[in-house]
């Protein structure tokens, strides 16, 4: 169903430029899910919209585009601190995982729709485990999830085919014996059904004609075998479809690597082939020049996670080095659980002020108009989607501000007032596809009290058997951390772009160059 024509009239406008992103006053016309006229103020007023909104105390821009979330560990919020990456993945993937019912998983992924909308997201992609079983009922309900939010949604199912301990060096020598054959044990999804899960869906919900879509995402190149990316590889392009993958999140992944492969997890996809336009790598936190070169050659994006790298003890990503060499980067918030929410407004301010940390070199430091720039239209490029611009013909997902409000008052500069000011407490309108998801800082589509009242009960009926999940799952805890540990001894090629301040009481840390 085509979506009712809508003008913002007289409107200040955050518009593509050539250097900086132009902000002007400007009437915006909507119909069919597009943009599709803009003009100067009075210039579209013989349109004949359906809906007219007086823009004169509003600021419009693109839709941010949160490219990497997980919705699996809603239901965990607030449960841990100061766990790195690694050791986090055994309450992730815990060995004894907690059954969801559909309605549970239907809940929990719109919990996380709700604040997206909430925090200026229009598009988000969502690598959303399916544990230990492949669970058709589950998938549905996530996707009727996106779909009754009104939100635009591509969802991956971060498909591994090895088992989660054989993603780690030295799992032999560190884990203890019984709990290794356990874990080893433990059942997943098979590689093949994932990807024809993939390909069943995708006849109905290909992003480039549904709102709610799907993409091929296997997890991270040292989770699978070789043949399975090679497989995830044709798949994607078969179907064009946007691919994507962790990649060298984290220091341990570069000792990991080098045992696995001799090389980089960046040089190892390059050798498969499977580094192309449309493919992500999501967090490139350590990265070496040359690695960056393969990177820029291949026409792959990265994706720039600042809240995730940072709470998680992950390090600062090269994000200017990224952008100097021509690569396409992106904006994401990560786990939704783990790290407290997935709001993109405030990673684009963090984004920008961490960047800082890097040097004292104030030219090589992100500015705001470069990260509102990487979370719409870098966002986009990666998806190979007609989002994150306000133009003719782009998709209409649009996002409207109160400049009413502390944030613009007084209005110097909208994109840096927007990027360092805003949390969301200005957001007036959410218009995805044309059509009002959010208006006058209501949710259109879903009734949010009562939505958030059953995820509340719910997460009620769960909180025993998440606890003794997390305790069961100590064991497994304990090794991860011993690698994490023993990692920290392991040198690492000396041309990495430091993410760390090293050599500071980090344990091992005289080894760490």
């Amino acid at each position: 169903m085509s979506a009712p024509s809508l003008r913002f009239d007289n409107v200040l406008t955050i518009l593509p430029g050539s250097l900086r992103l132009e902000v002007r006053r400007a009437d915006v016309l909507l119909r069919d899910g597009i943009v599709a006229a803009i003009g100067a103020p009075g210039e579209l007023a013989g349109t004949g919209a359906g809906s007219v909104v007086d823009g004169s105390r509003l600021l419009l821009a693109a839709g941010l585009i949160n490219g990497h979330m997980h919705s699996w560990d809603h239901y965990l919020k607030g449960c841990i601190e100061n766990v790195p990456t690694e050791e986090s993945m055994s309450i992730i993937r815990p060995r004894k995982p907690v059954a969801l019912t559909p309605d549970q998983m239907y809940l929990r992924t719109m919990v996380g729709a709700i604040e997206a909308l909430r925090s200026g997201t229009t598009t988000l992609v969502d690598d959303m485990s399916l544990g230990q079983q492949l669970s058709r009922e589950h998938v549905d309900a996530a996707l009727q999830a996106y779909e009754d939010s009104g939100i635009r949604a591509l969802m991956g199912f971060s498909m591994i085919d090895k088992a989660v301990v054989d993603s780690y060096h030295d799992a032999d020598k560190t884990f203890p014996p019984a709990l290794l054959a356990e874990l080893r044990a433990l059942p997943r999804p098979d590689g093949q059904a994932l990807l024809d899960l993939v390909r069943s869906l995708a006849k109905t919900r290909h992003p480039a004609s549904s709102r709610v879509g799907v993409i091929v995402a296997p997890s991270a190149p040292h989770r699978c075998t070789d043949e399975f990316l090679l497989a995830c590889r044709r798949l994607a392009d078969e179907l064009d479809l946007p691919a994507m993958t962790h990649c060298q999140e984290t220091r341990l992944q570069l000792v990991t690597a080098d045992q696995f492969y001799g090389e980089s997890l960046v040089a190892h996809l390059d050798r498969l082939g499977f580094l192309k336009p449309r493919t992500t790598l999501i967090h490139a936190t350590w990265l070496s020049p040359d690695d960056i070169r393969l990177i820029a050659d291949s026409g792959a994006s990265v994706q720039y996670n600042p809240w995730s790298n940072a709470i998680m003890g992950s390090g600062l990503a090269p994000v200017r080095e990224c952008l100097q060499a021509g690569i396409n980067v992106g904006v994401g918030t990560d786990g939704t659980g783990l790290l407290f929410g997935n709001h993109m407004i405030s990673s684009l301010g963090f984004g920008a002020a961490v960047s800082k940390l890097r040097g004292p070199d104030m030219d090589q430091w992100l500015t705001a108009d470069e990260m509102l720039r990487a979370a719409t239209e870098g966002g986009a490029h990666a998806l190979g989607l007609p989002l994150g611009r306000i133009e003719v013909g782009a998709k209409a997902d649009l996002i409207a501000l109160n400049l009413d409000t502390t944030t613009f008052t007084p209005l110097n500069d909208a994109v840096r007032q927007l990027v360092y000011g805003e949390k969301g407490q200005s957001l007036a309108w959410v218009v995805v596809d044309g059509q009002p998801v959010l208006k006058d800082g209501k949710l259109t589509q879903v009734n949010e009290h009562r939505l958030l009242e059953r995820a509340r009960e719910a997460h009620e009926e769960l909180i025993g058997s998440l606890r003794s999940s997390q305790a069961d799952s100590q064991p497994f805890q304990d090794a991860l951390r011993a690698i994490y540990t023993c990692s920290l001894g392991c040198s690492i090629d000396h041309s990495i772009f430091p993410a760390w301040v090293e050599g500071h009481g980090i344990p091992g840390s005289e080894a760490l160059r």
